[in-house]
């Protein structure tokens, strides 16, 4: 069996910064294969990882949720024909759902969930949870171990009322509130064991009392004997039964699903559900254009002040800087980060948000 970490978080929690610590300092000695999912058409994150020695497989045609039964199952099965790893590691796109991922895996022969994972952005997590709830909760829901991240930055009241916020979406998930910097990666991947143990038991527990009830109520029911003179209502509760398998055969028909189905009936009775592609699009090119790092400054600054190019979520990049070297950014709201890196054969820029408005981004970054 091929043992399967899943690593969710909202856009720019710091999935793939964890995944760096837990490679160098927790992951020691196995052969580990990374399956990213980008949610967006350019795809920035993998460079940093391949420096880790860490084989990738991307997917860049929308986020992981969207295509779970095709392409996800399908690259799944290769890796581990191929590549035969210790360990896979899932890194699915910020907007995808923990939950669709998890049952994805659960169907592979051969592949055994460890943990699922979920970062948190300690400072984002109320707002998050607010406008994009019905994302971000079913990463919070669906997680055996929630690892907040910065920590380190956000006020004392905010990681306290952030830490009652998870409880209550999840009260049985383990949690890391401590900073990054303070632990160590094997400290981690300890926890993630353990809680994604512990969740498996749960499961298993949940499926043999779920048997054994299933069985008893069998056995109550031959014990039983009805007749025309039965007064335990039975017989005219079969018949309500049967009245109501009928409205729901109907209703069935009326509606048909196939695998392109988007309406989300099979798993949420019929409540409307929706797709990353739906909420969230993302905007991105490749450039040889040259920045300077005040003018980067200036642009993800511009993003804070209002909603002229839509909600900005999350922008990333990797950029020719106007003195010979490279500039990386990263940028969630209220925070941007700009540093020095590695050349690469030409520049890469993605936004991700709701409603972005594709040309006045385009005048931002002058690549009209």
């Amino acid at each position: 069996m091929t043992k399967i970490d899943i690593f969710s978080g909202f856009l720019g929690a710091g999935k793939t910064t964890l995944i760096r610590k837990l490679i160098s300092e927790g992951y020691k000695g196995e052969k580990l294969v990374l399956i990213e999912n980008e949610f967006g058409e350019i795809a920035i994150d993998g460079g940093f990882l391949r420096d880790a020695g860490v084989e990738i497989t991307e997917m860049n045609s929308g986020c992981i949720c969207c295509t779970l039964v095709g392409d996800f199952t399908k690259a799944l099965r290769k890796v581990m024909e191929d590549f035969a790893p210790d360990r896979i590691i899932i890194e699915p796109s910020g907007v995808g759902k923990l939950s669709d991922v998890s049952h994805a895996v659960e169907g592979v022969e051969g592949a055994v969930i460890g943990a699922r994972v979920t970062v948190v952005d300690a400072g984002k997590c109320k707002m998050y949870m607010r406008n994009f709830g019905e994302f971000f909760n079913d990463q919070v829901e669906s997680a055996d171990l929630i690892v907040m991240s910065r920590t380190q930055n956000a006020d004392e009241k905010k990681v306290l009322a952030a830490t009652e916020l998870l409880r209550g979406l999840n009260p049985k998930a383990g949690l890391i509130t401590t900073p990054w910097d303070k632990i160590d990666g094997e400290m981690i991947l300890k926890a993630m064991d353990e809680n994604g143990l512990k969740a498996e038991l749960e499961h298993m527990e949940h499926e043999h009392l779920h048997e054994h009830h299933h069985d008893h109520e069998h056995e109550h029911h031959h014990e039983h004997e009805h007749d025309e003179s039965c007064t335990c209502g039975c017989h005219d509760h079969e018949h309500h039964h049967d009245h109501e398998h009928e409205h729901e055969h109907e209703h069935h028909h009326e509606h048909e699903h196939d695998e392109h189905c988007t309406c989300g009936c099979h798993d949420h009775d019929h409540e409307h559900q929706h797709h990353a592609d739906e909420v969230f699009t993302s905007w991105g090119m490749e450039t040889p254009k040259k920045f300077t790092e005040e003018r980067l400054k200036a642009i993800l600054a511009r993003f804070d002040e209002g909603s002229d190019y839509g909600m900005i979520l999350r922008a990333k990049g990797i950029v020719d800087a106007a003195d010979g070297d490279w500039l990386y950014f990263d940028y969630v709201p209220g925070e941007a980060d700009i540093r020095r890196g590695a050349a690469q054969v030409t520049g890469r820029l993605c936004v991700i948000g709701s409603k972005l408005d594709e040309s006045a981004l385009k005048e931002l970054f002058d690549l009209e």
